[in-house]
């Protein structure tokens, strides 16, 4: 698995023989595809995309692909299940307006989240971003066509990454990545770059569990009337009342609505 630390020996023509795979500290995952003939509830496996990360950056886009805030929380939601607090980065930002770059750039920091804003032509925010970088295994992670390996060959030209079109049929961007691969880019920096994907289904997460990783409802959690509260319909819930007083956005609690829903029908515990 890319990211893991090993014990091998190494053999005479240059090969080598893993023999042992060290701990992880963390490792981050996802809910595979459904196997073939799939028809009930707990059959999908997990998809482990890299082990052993320091930072994780979630890359999304204003426009081609447009900006989609609920698939970035099933991505934020993935990362905090992981115990590793992620970036957010929205690619393209000279794209949007700046009513739109300030709306969901404010809304993601008054959470608790590092938001960068970033265009590779003409260039901005690049520079910010690659002081981050630095002496850390950083993992991108995102859709399809949002700009990864944009970002990257920006911040790293020798890295030559291959990109791709963005379709004008389904507006989504092309896999030009197909494997996750992690590059060594001096000073014990570490880039991981990931395929880029469509869906994203948070893997081994419980029912009444997931508000937990929305950290601005863990203030709020303790209050609740009852210890199985699921912040959807139950009378006493300190998540609803604190959703009426404008103290958690709208847009986060459907997406929290949305990830309850997906978690009842997939995981089978």
């Amino acid at each position: 698995m890319v990211g893991d630390i090993v014990n091998f020996d190494l053999n005479d023509d240059g090969t080598g023989v893993i023999y042992q795979i060290l701990p992880r500290k963390n490792h981050l995952s996802r809910k595979a595809i459904k196997t073939r003939g799939a028809s009930y509830r707990g059959e999908r496996l997990e998809q482990i995309i890299a082990a052993n990360i320091d930072k994780v950056f979630i890359v999304s886009s204003f426009l081609e692909p447009d900006f989609n805030n609920k698939t970035l929380d099933r991505f934020l939601v993935t990362s905090e299940s992981a115990g590793i607090t992620p970036s957010i980065i929205i690619n393209k930002s000279d794209l949007a307006d700046k009513e739109e770059q300030d709306f969901w750039k404010t809304l993601y920091e008054k959470i608790g989240y590092k938001v960068l804003l970033t265009s590779v032509f003409p260039e901005s925010g690049i520079t910010e971003l690659k002081t981050l970088l630095k002496g850390n295994k950083n993992l991108f992670w995102g859709q399809s066509g949002v700009g990864k390996s944009s970002i990257l060959n920006m911040l790293f030209p020798e890295l030559k990454l291959k990109t791709g079109e963005i379709s004008s049929y389904t507006s989504k961007g092309t896999h030009t990545t197909v494997t996750s691969t992690m590059f060594n880019v001096g000073n014990s920096t570490y880039i991981i770059d990931t395929p880029g994907i469509r869906e994203i289904d948070p893997y081994g997460i419980k029912k009444e569990n997931v508000g937990h990783y929305f950290p601005e409802f863990n203030k709020h959690l303790r209050n609740c009337r009852f210890n199985t509260c699921t912040h959807h319909h139950e009378p006493g819930c300190a998540v609803i009342t604190a959703l009426e007083n404008n103290k958690i956005s709208a847009e986060r609690y459907e997406s929290y609505l949305r990830i309850l829903d997906t978690i009842e029908k997939d995981i089978n515990f």
